[in-house]
């Protein structure tokens, strides 16, 4: 296995934020009473700023990709309930 400076830890830690931010938006949203389309794109626009964190300034490539990964699904998502609202 590739040593990237990163330990075990840390590598946790890396994979706990970005859900905690998601999970965070959710309970906001939900507060604040937005749409659940614009939950979505929020959603989407935190994975990638935390993917472009990860990429430039802490070089978690793995994590990352999964994010950038997330974030389309994301958008796609949100355009599926703004179409059909019943969908959630």
């Amino acid at each position: 296995m590739a040593h990237t400076g990163i330990d075990i830890m840390t590598h946790l830690l890396l994979a706990l934020y970005p859900a905690a931010a998601i999970f965070l938006i959710e309970v906001g949203t939900r507060f604040a009473k937005l749409a659940s389309w614009r939950k979505y794109i929020i959603q989407g626009l935190a994975a990638i700023a935390f993917a472009i964190v990860y990429f430039i300034v802490i070089d978690a490539w793995g994590i990352a990709i999964i994010l950038l990964l997330l974030a389309p699904a994301l958008f796609v998502h949100a355009k599926r309930v703004k179409n059909n609202p019943t969908i959630r």
